[in-house]
C-alpha cells in the first residue's frame, strides 16, 4: 500500500536521539494507528508497549530482536515485527524510511 485514505494525522512530530529519530502519527478511521518516519545513520535503543511491525520503506539497518541471539539485517521491502512489552535495538546503516504499525 503506497498511500493511506480517510485518515487523520497528528500535527504534532515525534521526535527521539535530538532529532535523529522522527515519525508522524496516523489514525485511522477505526481507531488504529501507524508512524511514518526516518531514521538517520545510528544506533539506537525503543521500548514498546503494543506489538509492532516495522515495514522498511527505503534504507537498510540490522536490528536486534528480544529474545534473539543476534543481529539481522533488513533493507528496503522487508519488515519485522517486535513483541508488545519490550526492548529492541537498531543499528541503522543509511538514511532509513519506516511506516510502523501498532497492533494491539
Amino acid at each position: 500500500m503506497s498511500e493511506f485514505a480517510n485518515v487523520t494525522v497528528i500535527k504534532e512530530a515525534n521526535v527521539y536521539f535530538d532529532g535523529k529519530v522522527t515519525s508522524r502519527t496516523i489514525v485511522f478511521p477505526d481507531g488504529s494507528r501507524k508512524t511514518l518516519g526516518v531514521m538517520l545513520p545510528g544506533d539506537y535503543e525503543f521500548g514498546t508497549a503494543d506489538r509492532e511491525i516495522m515495514e522498511i520503506l527505503a534504507g537498510d539497518l540490522d536490528v536486534l530482536l528480544p529474545e534473539t541471539d543476534g543481529w539481522q539485517t533488513f533493507a528496503a521491502g522487508t519488515s519485522f515485527e517486535v513483541p508488545a512489552s519490550s526492548k529492541f535495538s537498531l543499528k541503522v546503516r543509511t538514511l532509513t524510511d519506516y511506516c510502523c504499525s501498532f497492533v494491539k
